[in-house]
């Protein structure tokens, strides 16, 4: 069994021997990075994190970064001031303060390691981190303390910190979710000490109940129910104000008219001592809207936040060449026709074209491709794309708002700013529902004015009472909440409220293919010897020649290798040589490895590489992107559901062929970049189909974001699962189909709901405007039909 690194928990490469003591043991650690790290940490003595640290969390952890003298140089960009003026704030006293968002964290033992590592620096003055938001408030002495140590520290403990700079529309939604959560947090209040006096009062109806205790109660209870109106349902009357000077009718004006006239007609009846109160039934009903419509706005701010994050994938700083000499500039000073340097390892600061060097680029930001793809000179390349062998010299050709990120931000915002027609065919229901309401409560009041005048304002509020939208309004949320509740425990978070109803309705389903329908990591699937040495052999000499390299291809071969080669040399774009026990052996392309009648590579589908010594060639690697396990499964219950299934991807066609034809998908396209995804998308919205989207990378968004339902994968980027609609927390396919049977089913539910709530106020409101309802009856039969519906809809809990 593989021993795993006590420090991250990843496998501990076979032939490596670095161990440390820990908590009075020797601990196998899997790399020098682990090792310098752990060390760090006891000789600090905070050796208790790692009793502190929960033993689910280790696979989790960042890698402990060791950074080169470059990125030590980039970071001391931070300590200039016209980049700290964006965001760090100077407080009267002359102490600095920054908000950091930091990457890595897993558990609460992270928190205690990264507060008290930061707690020990000279001239720290308060260090606090938030497990939830994972976000970093510190207060310092800039004199003993520059930033870029700061920053330093958190990449020598494994963890990536960079700066927290919300927009002024983002610092607004966050006022504007206290602001709401102040809201809800007095309704509740509210409702929960109305609801125990008004137990009392309805005791007390069947029993008899001293007039005196009655009006206390009643009292008590007007009290604690002024805040809830006053404060908790501004809203409702704000709302209700915009929609009557607009002429747009929502279900505000009813609720603010039943919410005025049963506090107005409680205080009535308070005072009098005669009629019925209402307050635990306004206190409720506040509560329950403002949390449906609390929850609501977060998914709509997270929505808002993907585009503004996509920036961040571009560098804070720039390697700018002025006659030959190199300047580490801020990235956001470059303009086109700057010459700039990229360094291996390094993501492109903005657009360009390639003046000097070759090397291999991961452009998955953009295109989705599996693989890195070669780059020369004269290349166009794409800021955000990784730089992961040579140096390369980039003229600049757009930058900031011009460069394709940008592009991609704004395909986003374009996708969000279409409304779904079932959102517009709601709001002009919602509107005739509301209108005939009031129209309905206004000729009543009128009828019974002439009637018998003293009864008019009771009958109108039961009427109001009764056709209050309160089953109506929790008919639909109720049943997506347990439904939801019941997914995120099978593993699919749900985040926007649509996504059942819409899922219910998908008959076209479209797959990313790299890290969605495969794994995404390249593997090693197939050894043909050709020459003297057995597979294992072959397979160790191919490990320690890719050894030490960053490239995807190393990564198939890890855990292949029993030691180390000699002399290595990569060539970029061909392969790598070296010499192992006095034998020279190449490994790459076929004429690379055999430059004199290089070998054809076999037939089956995958990424060969050829093995030789100087004498013969020895071995074909075949490397693939393996495909999920569940995949094939998912794919075939999809179409015998009468669904069909696409594929799009920005990999190469003989791969995006080769999968579809594994998977039976006829309809697939390849080399597809975000606009391609995008039209593809609009084309199906417009011959009518409905379509769920699944992917996984930052080139997904803006697709993921116009479709009517987008699930991320588990492993997706940041950006890309707070653009989808739902997100699988575990790497199952096989929770789509799930979903599917379910959305069906809370679909049924959502019809039977609000069949029962439209029935029950068809049927009692003729009831309510003859009189033959009095206002606490009318409460009652409200209270009773919401309880139904949530009944109802709490079937969908079963798992």
């Amino acid at each position: 069994m593989a021993l795993s690194c006590f420090h991250c928990g990843q496998p501990v490469p076979q032939g490596t021997d670095f161990v440390l003591s820990i908590l009075g043991e020797p601990r196998q650690l899997c790399c020098p990075g682990c090792q310098t790290v752990a060390q760090t940490i006891v000789q600090a003595g905070l050796e208790d994190y790692y009793q502190h640290r929960s033993q689910q969390a280790l696979p989790e952890l960042l890698r402990p970064q060791l950074l080169d003298a470059d990125q030590r140089q980039e970071l001391l960009l931070f300590d200039e001031p016209s980049l700290q003026a964006e965001f760090v704030h100077l407080d009267q006293d002359g102490r600095k303060h920054v908000t950091l968002i930091v990457e890595g964290i897993s558990c609460a033992a992270c928190i205690w390691l990264l507060e008290q590592s930061l707690q020990q620096l000279p001239g720290m003055q308060m260090a606090s981190l938030n497990l939830t938001t994972h976000r970093a408030s510190l207060s310092w002495d800039a004199e003993q303390l520059p930033l870029s140590r700061i920053l330093n520290l958190f990449y020598q403990l494994g963890y990536k910190a960079y700066p927290y700079q919300p927009d002024e529309a983002e610092a607004l939604q966050q006022r504007e979710q206290r602001t709401a959560l102040i809201r809800i947090g007095v309704a509740f209040i509210g409702m929960m000490q109305v609801m125990m006096y008004a137990g009392s009062l309805w005791a007390g109806a069947d029993t008899g109940i001293d007039p005196a205790h009655q009006d206390y109660l009643r009292l008590v209870s007007l009290i604690l129910t002024t805040p809830v109106v006053f404060y908790s349902c501004i809203p409702f009357f704000k709302a209700s104000w915009r929609d009557l000077q607009t002429r747009h009718l929502t279900m505000d004006v009813p609720v603010s008219i039943a919410i005025i006239i049963a506090y107005l007609g409680g205080i009535y009846a308070t005072y009098t001592g005669t009629g019925e109160v209402y307050f635990e039934s306004i206190t409720m009903f506040a509560f329950l809207l403002l949390l449906g419509r609390y929850l609501e706005m977060r998914a709509r701010h997270r929505m808002g936040q993907a585009g503004n994050r996509l920036q961040s994938l571009l560098p804070t700083g720039a390697t700018l060449l002025i006659k030959g000499e190199e300047k580490l500039v801020p990235a956001r000073q470059l303009q086109s026709g700057d010459l700039i340097r990229v360094k291996p390892g390094h993501a492109l600061p903005a657009d360009g074209i390639i003046r000097r060097g070759c090397s291999s680029l991961d452009e998955s930001v953009i295109t989705g491709e599996s693989l890195p793809v070669m780059r020369k000179p004269g290349d166009s390349v794409i800021g955000g794309s990784l730089n992961v062998e040579s140096p390369l010299d980039i003229e600049v050709s757009q930058s900031g708002q011009a460069s394709r990120v940008s592009a991609i931000t704004r395909l986003l915002e374009r996708a969000q700013s279409e409304k779904p027609k079932v959102a517009v065919l709601a709001d002009k229901v919602a509107s005739h529902f509301v209108l005939a309401v009031l129209i309905v409560s206004a000729l009543v009041s009128f009828s019974w004015y002439w009637i018998r005048p003293e009864d008019a304002f009771w009958i109108t509020l039961s009427v109001l009472v009764v056709t209050c939208p309160c089953a109506l309004s929790l008919a639909t949320p109720t049943a997506l909440t347990a439904a939801t509740g019941t997914l995120r425990q099978l593993g699919l978070l749900i985040t926007r409220g649509h996504v059942l109803e819409a899922l219910s309705k998908t008959d076209y389903v479209v797959f990313d293919k790299t890290g969605t329908l495969t794994s995404g990591q390249l593997q090693l699937v197939e050894t043909q010897t050709l020459g003297p040495l057995d597979a294992n052999l072959c397979q160790d000499i191919a490990a320690r020649l890719e050894q030490g390299s960053e490239h995807p291809i190393a990564q198939a071969f890890d855990g292949f290798s029993q030691g180390q080669a000699e002399h290595i040399h990569n060539h970029i774009g061909q392969g790598v040589e070296g010499i192992i026990a006095g034998q020279h052996y190449r490994l790459g392309r076929p004429d690379f490895a055999c430059p004199v009648n290089p070998p054809a590579p076999p037939a089956a589908q995958g990424q060969w590489l050829l093995l030789a010594d100087e004498q013969q060639p020895l071995a074909w690697f075949r490397l693939q992107d393996s495909l999920r396990p569940e995949a094939a499964q998912l794919i075939s219950q999809l179409q015998q559901q009468g669904l069909q299934v696409a594929l799009l991807s920005g990999d190469a066609e003989a791969n995006v062929a080769y999968v579809a034809k594994q998977l039976h998908i006829q309809h697939w396209q390849a080399g597809a970049l975000p606009e391609d995804k995008l039209t593809f998308i609009e084309k199906l919205q417009q011959l009518g189909h409905t379509v769920t989207m699944i992917g996984d990378g930052i080139n997904d968004i803006p697709v993921l974001a116009k479709a009517q339902v987008s699930v991320a994968m588990n492993q997706a980027t940041d950006l890309a699962k707070n653009s989808a609609d739902a997100m699988l927390l575990r790497p199952d396919l096989l929770l789509l189909a799930k979903a599917l049977t379910l959305s069906k089913k809370t679909r049924r539910i959502i019809a039977e709901n609000l069949a029962w709530s439209l029935g029950y106020n068809l049927l009692a409101l003729p009831l309510a405007a003859m009189g033959w309802i009095p206002p606490s009856l009318a409460a009652l039969g409200m209270a009773t039909s919401s309880l139904l519906v949530v009944g109802n809809a709490m079937r969908l809990a079963r798992l």
